[in-house]
């Protein structure tokens, strides 16, 4: 695809302090006798990390003295009944949001300073470090991609499981340690001395706390690109890999995540030179009225409500149809307070390819029922399109798919997921019999499926009210936006501006962020009054923080162009 200069797989973004990198700067403002609490994740490579710090110490003349929080963890089977759930209690794949502390996982603390000598620094480390007495703090970070790497791929473990117990699992790395370490770590970043970027343990790069807290204070003002990645999998196709570059050494690229607030970070530092990842959502949890609006952030406090993301099967499979929680199952079950409403906005599709979405009319819900059911424990193939819809996967439509709503990507197509941010309760009532990579069958929820399917998504009234046609809001010399796609239900909705060749559009946040994807022509350039500027290229995203106000988009290159633009009604 044509840009003006193309898809950036790993944008950075320019900040004013230094990176550093490795471990001998890093201590050396370290003193005999202090106490360094290290902080961090379970999956950072925590014996390559204290060794660099023993060794830098040590090339100082100072001494280590090394304390291990993974010692010091409660029981498992207490840490198993602290996290269990009555409801969920033989869930495969489900478990509610974890609401329990961090130290609710330890017993026992260390105390560092019984430990600390006038000739040796006193390291502790591991998750919960900043938990004990300290002098110093350092949090040795790690994206989350790593975890998700480790567990799926048997070699990683859960919060507090000690070895010889088992392989680690998705269902508690999603539902409980995320959020656990998640609100941990937020509770540190104003006060963190270094923050270590540990994606090679051996050789960190890092921020000091103040060029950190600088930093994201100067991120809170302007737009910014979240680091995107892909994920392969079954279904997945091969457009991301032909056309944005990324990934070709992949078996595909499915899920592309352009903006996911658990998970995505931000690079910052320098093109050339040592860069840093920093979590979305420790710039969130620091600056949540910049970035969200002051009434966003009185809705959904710190939680960034809305994700973009691509479903990739160019040469792929269909999607599993499925749906997603009805608001009250998905606070009462699973612990989230808000659904996961979601769009389809297509990419790319064309004859021959569909999208599946709601009931037909005359479908049979017992029989539906009945038929998954064979599917999911017999492995009975059936027919999906006599109880779901399907419709055209007409390139720049917007499909509407409300919490209970069935539905799915057709193969062949490219699909902008623009939705709630709670991505991991995909309640699937069929997958097509697909198998993982260990030939078992892929995970089906039945009964969670039909517990939250909204019958009232079916016949004509999914075509009236889930696939719209556009209304303009407001136009201007060369340009036009337009609402195309708005639910009362949904708190977000979706908007698409249209721009001739040099057409410049004029917008105001409002005092909500906005996010926005270039989705036809060769890019945007997108000014702010504060003098940012930030050029788009094709299918890229950005983030507009509440913060910036007013701001213009010029169209760049000879082609009019199309971007999308979603906000928080």
């Amino acid at each position: 695809m044509p840009g003006v200069r193309g898809y950036e797989a790993d944008p950075c973004h320019s900040i004013t302090g230094e990176v550093g990198v490795g471990y001998r700067d890093a201590v050396a403002w370290l003193a005999s006798g202090l106490v360094l609490a290290v902080d961090g994740p379970v999956a950072v490579d925590w014996e390559t990390v204290t060794g660099g710090i023993r060794d830098a110490l040590a090339a100082r003349d100072i001494t280590a003295k090394q304390i291990d929080m993974r010692e010091h963890f409660a029981p498992w089977q207490d840490i198993l009944a602290l996290t269990a759930s009555a409801e969920l209690a033989d869930d495969p794949d489900f478990a509610p949001l974890s609401r329990a502390g961090l130290a609710d996982f330890l017993t026992g603390l260390p105390d560092p300073e019984a430990a600390a000598g006038t000739d040796s620094v006193t390291v502790v480390f591991g998750p919960g470090a900043a938990l004990v007495p300290y002098d110093r703090l350092w949090y040795a970070d790690l994206p989350k991609r790593y975890a998700e790497a480790g567990i799926t791929g048997g070699t990683g473990r859960n919060l507090g499981q000690p070895a010889g117990t088992g392989a680690g699992t998705t269902r508690r790395l999603f539902y409980i340690d995320w959020p656990v370490l998640d609100r941990h770590r937020d509770t540190l970043v104003s006060g963190v001395d270094l923050w270590l970027d540990t994606q090679i343990p051996q050789d960190p790069a890092w921020l000091e706390g103040p060029a950190l807290r600088e930093t994201l204070a100067d991120l809170a003002g302007r737009p910014f690109r979240t680091r995107p990645t892909f994920n392969t999998t079954s279904w997945g196709g091969h457009w991301a890999q032909e056309q944005l570059g990324f990934n070709r050494e992949a078996a595909n690229t499915a899920l592309g995540y352009e903006l996911i607030a658990p998970e995505s970070g931000i690079l910052v530092g320098t093109p050339d030179g040592p860069r840093v990842e920093v979590p979305l959502q420790a710039l969130v949890s620091v600056h949540p009225e910049e970035i969200l609006g002051e009434g966003v952030h009185a809705t959904f406090g710190t939680s960034f409500p809305i994700r973009f993301d691509y479903l990739d099967t160019v040469g792929g499979g269909n999607l599993s149809v499925h749906c997603h929680p009805q608001s009250d199952y998905m606070r009462r079950v699973f612990g989230w307070p808000y659904t996961q409403h979601e769009t389809y906005y297509m990419m790319l599709g064309g004859p021959g390819r569909q999208v599946f979405l709601g009931l037909r009319q005359d479908a049979d819900l017992a029989a539906f029922r009945r038929e998954a059911d064979r599917a999911f424990h017999d492995g009975v193939p059936f027919d999906i399109e006599r109880h779901v819809q399907t419709f055209p996967a007409e390139p720049h439509q917007l499909f509407l798919i409300p919490g209970g709503t069935p539905h799915g990507s057709g193969e062949g197509n490219v699909v902008l997921e623009i939705s709630a941010t709670p991505y991991l309760y995909s309640l699937r009532f069929y997958d097509w019999l697909r198998t993982d990579r260990a030939g078992k069958q892929r995970p089906v929820h039945v009964g969670h499926a039909f517990e939250n399917l909204d019958p009232a998504r079916s016949g004509e009234a999914v075509a009236r009210d889930l696939v719209q046609k556009p209304r303009t809001l407001r136009s201007g010399d060369g340009w036009r936006e337009d609402v195309i796609g708005r639910l009362p239900e949904m708190f977000f909705e979706v908007r698409r501006l249209e721009l001739a060749p040099d057409a410049v559009a004029d917008d105001d946040t409002d005092h909500r962020f906005h996010v926005i994807n270039v989705v036809a022509g060769d890019g945007i350039l997108l000014e702010t009054n504060s003098g940012h500027g930030f050029e788009l290229a094709y299918a890229e995203t950005l983030t507009v923080p509440a913060s910036v106000g007013a701001y213009r988009v010029r169209a760049l290159g000879a082609a009019p162009v199309r971007y999308v633009k979603a906000l928080v009604r």
